[in-house]
């Protein structure tokens, strides 16, 4: 099976009573983390937009008893060659 991928949401305000959510995702560096996904529009309130982001942060999960898996091999499938 790949590996869980470490994926936080967490809510922008650039403009007051102007927020977006945003999906962060931790890189090979656990100190590094990078943009993957943030809203187009702004929401009223923190928790719209938190909400919504969590929404978004779902539809990364395939299977909910495993959460959002990496893209690559299967570090659990038999050896090539």
């Amino acid at each position: 099976m790949t590996h869980l991928r470490h994926i936080a949401v967490w809510v922008d305000e650039p403009d007051r009573g102007h927020f977006h959510w945003v999906l962060h995702e931790s890189t090979d560096d656990g100190s590094v983390w990078v943009d993957i996904e943030s809203s187009a529009a702004p929401y009223s309130s923190w928790m719209e937009a938190f909400d919504a982001g969590s929404v978004e942060l779902f539809k990364l999960v395939a299977d909910e008893r495993c959460g959002p898996r990496a893209v690559g091999e299967d570090e659990d499938a038999d050896p090539v060659g």
